[in-house]
């Protein structure tokens, strides 16, 4: 039997996967924003901080609700509202016409960002083969990562050809497009199979799956998937309160411990931030725009590297590859930053794209991945809703306090603390991560929390 999923996986990853290019859109897309609305708009470094930072701020509880009401009414229902708050959120950011309304229309934006962001990974989870998941659910990471990509390049071509003040308002308002796009696809794709097996619709699950890995593989993951909810039978749907059971508790310190660290080692700071960090460095305008762009490039190549290596050499050996690596990386930005003989722009964009490289192999895609695999089937969307809360709120205090840090503590002793943090969370990967490679969800289940 083939290890690799068929044409039919493949495409509904991918349709699936898109959301994955919304989130890293619409989040990065203020990058390119920030300067214009601070001068149209006379905002406080504050200010600006709450300007990129609101979009996480409803993020963090559009992610505590979205795992459960993704376990009540499906996957793919919770993805196809997301599409349409995402589209209506793109066209009012565009027509903002004070900073009140920005900020409204990007805290909508996180509603539609925060519920993909932990749906899409979910599903992709559910329908792919064992052999393959961990490629699979890093797809999403790789549309993320495109459509990051997507806005830095996009930004600095509305700047190179929009010759009239409010340009930014194009930047915010073309996101409106791939949203509504993705909404069309999604009525192409099945419900997840799991999903329709935890509700019942057996036959309903049998087809997804005969179609998906073929007769023979399909009625083997059904036992399996029944053999969970049989042992699960008599009990009450999860509760948040079931999160801190001694059963559970081991996973859920896996999946807070690497949640808070993929935020707290400054990921969103480098890609919200990126043409403020490169100005302070000494760029141009223009040069700052550019070298943003340089930073989706390396995310890009580094991404598709992990994708070839997670279901290869594992989600363990990846994460201490690259938390390392961040460490260094923010070493090397303090440097740049700080060095006697003042400051070095070649030794900061070196930094900086080795701190995205660093990322992009590790944290990136593969906390996704974890998440979507350590927590049973029937706390699955409960307890990823959960970390994901944790690591938004992580997200949106990096973002909101980064200019102020910039301000007060100067850019050099900002990075040496972000590279703390990669140092520590080195220390306990090492001591606490399990390898997930090659095993089933339910295989997963059965060593990590019924005998963990």
């Amino acid at each position: 039997m083939s290890a690799a999923p068929d044409r039919y996986v493949l495409r509904t990853v991918l349709v699936v996967a898109l959301g994955g290019f919304l989130i890293g859109f619409d989040a990065s897309v203020i990058s390119g924003v920030v300067t214009f609305i601070e001068a149209e708009f006379a905002l406080s470094k504050i200010e600006v901080g709450w300007a990129v930072a609101s979009l996480t701020l409803s993020a963090t509880l559009s992610i505590l609700c979205a795992g459960p009401l993704a376990d009540h009414f499906g996957r793919r229902t919770i993805l196809r509202a997301a599409a349409i708050i995402l589209t209506v959120a793109a066209v009012l950011s565009a027509v903002a016409t004070n900073f009140f309304m920005l900020i409204a229309a990007r805290l909508l934006s996180g509603a539609g960002v925060g519920a993909a962001l932990v749906v899409a990974p979910m599903y992709i989870a559910e329908i792919s083969p064992a052999a393959a998941r961990g490629r699979m659910v890093t797809f999403n990471q790789l549309l993320i990562v495109l459509g990051i990509s997507a806005a830095f390049f996009s930004n600095y071509c509305i700047l190179q050809l929009a010759h009239f003040d409010g340009h930014w308002r194009w930047m915010l308002g073309i996101g409106a497009l791939p949203s509504f796009i993705y909404f069309l696809l999604l009525w192409t794709v099945p419900e997840s199979p799991r999903w329709l097996a935890m509700h019942g619709r057996l036959d309903v699950a049998r087809r997804v799956l005969s179609r998906a890995h073929g007769t023979e593989l399909a009625e083997a993951e059904l036992v399996q998937v029944r053999a969970s909810i049989a042992h699960e039978a008599g009990t009450a749907e999860a509760t948040w309160r079931e999160l801190a059971s001694p059963s559970l508790r081991g996973v859920i310190i896996i999946g807070l411990t690497v949640g808070v660290l993929q935020q707290i080692t400054g990921v969103n700071a480098v890609f919200f931030y990126a043409p403020v960090i490169f100005e302070h460095a000494g760029a141009s305008a223009d040069a700052a725009f550019m070298q943003a762009a340089y930073v989706g490039v390396v995310n890009l190549v580094f991404t598709v590297l992990a994708i070839l290596l997670i279901d290869r050499i594992g989600r363990r050996p990846l994460l201490l590859l690259g938390t390392a690596g961040i460490a260094l990386s923010m070493g090397l930005l303090a440097y740049g930053f700080g060095s006697a003989g003042g400051m070095n722009p070649a030794l900061v964009l070196t930094g900086v794209l080795a701190f995205v490289a660093s990322f992009a192999i590790s944290l990136g895609p593969v906390m996704w991945v974890l998440l979507s695999e350590i927590f049973p089937n029937r706390v699955r969307g409960i307890a990823i809703s959960f970390v994901g809360l944790v690591n938004s709120a992580v997200s949106f205090l990096v973002q909101l306090v980064f200019p102020w840090e910039l301000a007060n503590f100067g850019s050099a002793r900002t990075w040496l603390i972000y590279g703390a943090f990669a140092t520590i969370g080195f220390a306990v990967i090492w001591r606490i991560l399990p390898e997930t490679r090659g095993r089933s969800l339910e295989e997963i289940e059965e060593s990590l929390v019924r005998h963990g």
